[in-house]
């Protein structure tokens, strides 16, 4: 069975701060034409829509940033991960700003947005990437793999030395034939320790950051009054983080990813590593098999 590529039903609209920046931003999504893939603009800056891929990625620290030389957007990575997750393979993003408004933190409230978009089927068919052989990329401990598998299953194992963090679960495993991104993974928010936030904002990073859009950790637990989502939200944010990185890619994968302890530069330099090597991977447009957003225009 052929899936058709979609995009979404109409344009749709959210403001907010950017996490880092502390920036407003204005985030527009619109309907785009089949092979156009997902595309970012700056709307307040002259420059030409960037077509998400791995070599488009210019800066990898703390957040996954798109640019070109006539501009750049921050953290991208949790608008791929709903666009991903909700089976959008057309559309253009545009940002009135330096920064993809943060929201709550997690991908739910851009699922919600491209649902309240609709979505558009089109006619021509969606192409995946397939894994055909394993591709992997090592930093000390931490690494990052793609495996073939028939269909698209994860897991993240998450390892801090943190009294807290250590209470909660750190691995985590999800196979696309049964587990949902919008009921399973999008609701899970970035995190981070207190103590690690002044060194952060002494160098123009995470300075927006609250309990409005983030999970604060401190020596005795959670600071936010509703404490967490799940229990393995910290887990399944990093998983999360790690999907809407894979989406630099442009393509659903038919494979499995596996992450230790692996952040945005290992994800980007494991996508690189895949498209250097043409014996790893191939496309189909054929695919019967369950995966994130598969025919979500159905939905």
């Amino acid at each position: 069975m052929q899936i058709p590529q979609t995009t979404i039903g109409s344009p749709v609209h959210a403001i907010g701060l950017g996490v880092h920046t502390a920036v407003n931003a204005r985030l527009t999504l619109r309907p785009a034409a089949a092979d156009t893939g997902i595309r970012f603009v700056r709307t307040d800056v002259d420059m030409q829509p960037v077509r998400v891929s791995p070599a488009a990625i210019s800066d990898t620290f703390l957040a996954s940033t798109i640019g070109n030389t006539q501009g750049s957007i921050q953290t991208i990575e949790h608008l791929l991960a709903a666009l991903w997750g909700t089976g959008i393979d057309n559309a253009l993003v545009e940002i009135h700003g330096p920064e993809v408004p943060i929201l709550d933190g997690s991908s739910a409230p851009f699922v919600e947005l491209i649902r309240s978009a609709g979505y558009r089927a089109q006619r021509k068919s969606r192409r995946f990437i397939r894994i055909d052989r394993p591709v992997r990329v090592e930093d000390g401990e931490a690494y990052a793999e793609l495996k073939p598998h028939d269909g698209f299953r994860s897991s993240y194992t998450y390892v801090v030395d943190h009294p807290v963090i250590n209470r909660f679960p750190t691995k985590l495993e999800l196979d696309f034939g049964e587990a949902d991104f919008e009921r399973d993974v999008s609701m899970a928010r970035t995190f981070g320790l207190l103590d690690d936030l002044p060194k952060a904002q002494a160098i123009g990073k995470c300075m927006a950051s609250s309990e409005a859009n983030a999970v604060g950790i401190d020596d005795d637990g959670i600071i936010n009054a509703e404490g967490l989502r799940c229990d393995d939200e910290f887990v399944k944010h990093k998983l999360l983080d790690a999907m809407g990185d894979l989406y630099q890619l442009g393509y659903q994968v038919v494979g499995e990813f596996v992450g230790y302890m692996s952040g945005h530069t290992l994800n980007n330099r494991l996508v690189r590593a895949l498209l250097d090597d043409p014996t790893a991977w191939s496309f189909e447009t054929r695919q019967d098999v369950p995966l994130p957003g598969r025919a979500a225009f159905l939905s």
